[in-house]
């Protein structure tokens, strides 16, 4: 079970508490060469401050060399920023620039993961052809038989119908990047398009895997969230098999990013045509106070998304916390935090995904997973995330007692990038598992993604309203906290 949280009391401690058709296939999508390949944020090295910006700035580039710093990001569209090399007296000055609204430090944000990883599982050639792609059908993968998550949403009769999703259709998950030629991803990644926010990887695939895209996974998160979306169906099946994705690398091999990071992500992915954006991370900040604007910030940057035609959904963490009362379970006891708004369940346009899953192989698969964060106010939707049972049971796997989500295990999988030699799968033929409200989001992103292959791009408030109109009351009736207005249904969505 999840460690409980230490109540945050300021802005950088809150944010270290992260949440973690067509008919014929696509042709495989080359990378381009490693020294080509985007890497879009400066060096760490230096003191980096986030900048919202409340007018055009237009002298903002000299003003912040004036004062020992420089720009090394801006955009027009969202009024973000981004500076280094400034001392706190410096940014403070700043902030009194015409047409700068904040000026705040970065800080670091990591993955928190209710159940850790299951164990690192040979996939089994004898169970099936490792040559042979399901992309016509799904429900063929070699392990699609231990994927009750797929069967809880009902996403067998939308590929049974031909409602595969479309390669016109991308879906960029902001993430630790994604082993983008897996079994099950090979093909649908689009590298052209992906990239990475995470400095700190840059050593490590330099030494290590210097002939891989900067988006690679060296982390396994990233694999298994996009897997969710879209698949081969090799080794197991994604909501879709068609959708492109795009890889954003926002979290490095340690499962830690930055605040500009993922701004630039976010950003990225809507200059870059996504149509979803999942992000199965998320932080805290504080609604008054040094925190207000950071929230500003992202709200700004969702914003921008949402005009740019892309659906944001989002994890809404693993805490067990009540959003609606700010009431956060600490090793100490319950605590209300009155000011605590949840980055990014709390900001407008997303979509805010709590987890469900069995507890038992054959036993119902809508039990509101005990980690997942709730509040009516927060939650849109539920999804399969996985589970976490008191007792053992038996499952397709072995014996346990979790209900995890399946996907294949990263090549470049660091267990520790202390010890970057040790490499678990670097075979390229195991699977593992994860579990989590990281997990329940990108089921919800494919399913947004089979809808706008259907309805058309460029209206994510339809596309949201959809999604919630025709989830299964699974909870207590009506909207509520834990299931928000349901746990989603694809074949009612696609009218099947």
């Amino acid at each position: 079970m999840p460690s409980r949280l230490r109540v945050p009391r300021s802005l950088a401690a809150a944010a270290a508490l992260v949440l973690g058709a067509r008919t014929d296939a696509p042709a495989p999508l080359a990378p381009p060469a490693p020294t080509e390949a985007p890497s879009r944020q400066a060096s760490a090295a230096t003191p980096r401050h986030v900048l919202r910006l409340t007018g055009n700035a237009a002298d903002l580039e000299r003003q912040v060399a004036a004062l020992g710093g420089a720009v090394t990001f801006r955009h027009a569209g969202a009024r973000v920023a981004i500076v280094e090399g400034l001392s706190d007296e410096a940014a403070r000055a700043l902030a009194a620039v015409n047409g700068v609204g904040d000026v705040q430090p970065d800080v670091t944000v990591t993955l928190a993961r209710p159940a850790g990883d299951a164990p690192v599982v040979p996939l089994d050639a004898a169970a099936g052809d490792v040559t042979i792609a399901s992309q016509a059908n799904p429900a063929t993968a070699i392990r699609y038989s231990w994927q009750w998550n797929m069967r809880a949403i009902g996403a067998q009769h939308a590929w049974a119908a031909g409602k595969l999703g479309s390669p016109n259709v991308t879906v960029a998950i902001l993430d630790t990047g994604i082993d983008y030629n897996s079994l099950d991803a090979n093909g649908l990644v689009d590298l052209a398009r992906s990239a990475s926010f995470v400095p700190s990887d840059d050593a490590l695939r330099a030494a290590f895997f210097p002939a891989r895209h900067v988006s690679d996974d060296f982390n396994g998160h990233g694999t298994n969230v996009a897997s969710q979306v879209s698949s081969m169906g090799v080794a197991h099946a994604g909501v879709t098999s068609r959708t492109r994705l795009m890889s954003v690398k926002v979290l490095g091999a340690s499962g830690s990013g930055s605040i500009a990071g993922i701004l630039q992500g976010v950003l990225y992915a809507a200059d870059h045509g996504a149509d979803v954006i999942n992000m199965s991370l998320g932080t805290f900040s504080w609604k008054s106070g040094g925190g207000g604007p950071v929230v500003a910030l992202f709200n700004q940057t969702f914003a921008y998304a949402n005009r740019a035609g892309a659906l944001v959904v989002v994890a809404s963490g693993n805490d067990g916390m009540d959003l609606d009362r700010n009431l956060v379970p600490t090793d100490d006891g319950i605590v209300r935090v009155p000011s605590l708004y949840s980055l990014f369940c709390d900001s407008p346009h997303v979509v805010c995904v709590g987890a469900s899953g069995p507890v038992t192989f054959t036993g119902p698969s809508d039990l509101y997973a005990a980690y997942s964060n709730f509040g009516r106010s927060a939650i849109s939707l539920s999804a399969p995330g996985g589970n976490v049972g008191s007792a053992t049971t038996a499952w397709p796997w072995g014996n346990g007692t979790v209900s995890w989500v399946w996907s294949m295990c990263p090549k470049s999988w660091l267990p520790n990038p202390a010890t970057p030699n040790v490499r678990p799968c670097a075979g390229g033929g195991s699977v593992n598992g994860a579990v989590g409200t990281s997990q329940a989001a990108p089921h919800v992103a494919g399913l947004a993604a089979l809808l706008i292959a259907e309805r058309g791009r460029g209206n994510p408030a339809a596309i949201k309203a959809a999604l919630m109109q025709s989830a299964d009351d699974a909870g207590a009736p009506g909207m509520d906290a834990q299931f928000g207005h349901g746990r989603i249904n694809v074949a009612r969505a696609l009218g099947l």
